[in-house]
């Protein structure tokens, strides 16, 4: 076996880790290893400094690199070098722009205080003293809840409402005293 093959083997395993973790995902956070923290059992919802990612973009590259080196004419230590090099330049990159995305994620989840002072319309008619539920939009999200009426009034299927507090895990709403305050857009 030649030093190339050596090399040629090592990029087609880290090619092959790389991807099966794409397919299935951190591969050490599923065996329960946590490679950048050294603890079993860790968790930790970031970008480890080390994942399984990482881990196979340079033992590929270290392979590809080195074989490249040996294919050039260069020793065993030198195109080992190459290797780790390359490897280093490309997992680190791969490492910074997999911090970078997950940096970037936003949360599309609405808190219920983000509800409080909007307009909302009755989905199911709130019966006097009892519970109906309600349609309230906010940006690109349709929100349904759970709602009851802050004077105890029944509200009818359709009525536009002003959502004034949030109890427990209902919305406590107000009637608009004249529709013509607001617009309702109905989703396309």
């Amino acid at each position: 076996m030649t030093v190339l093959s050596v090399f040629l083997i090592i990029a087609a395993v880290g090619f092959g880790f790389l991807v099966v973790s794409l397919v299935f995902g951190e591969i050490f956070e599923l065996l329960g290893f946590e490679l950048h923290t050294g603890d079993f059992g860790a968790a930790d919802a970031g970008h480890g400094f080390i994942d399984s990612r990482v881990v196979s973009v340079f033992v590929t590259a270290f392979g590809g690199f080195g074989a490249i080196g040996v294919w050039s004419g260069m020793n065993t230590l030198v195109s080992s070098m190459l290797g780790v090099a390359g490897g280093g330049v490309l997992a680190l990159v791969v490492s910074l722009f997999g911090k970078f995305l997950l940096s970037q994620q936003a949360s599309s989840s609405v808190s219920s205080k983000q509800l409080v002072g909007r307009t909302a319309q009755v989905v199911v008619t709130i019966p006097a003293g009892g519970v109906g539920q309600i349609s309230c939009r906010i940006g690109e999200e349709r929100l349904e809840k759970l709602a009851r009426t802050a004077d105890g009034i029944e509200l009818k299927h359709g009525a536009l409402v002003r959502i004034d507090d949030i109890a427990g895990d209902s919305i406590i709403v107000s009637s608009y005293s004249s529709s013509s305050d607001v617009t309702f857009r109905k989703p396309n």
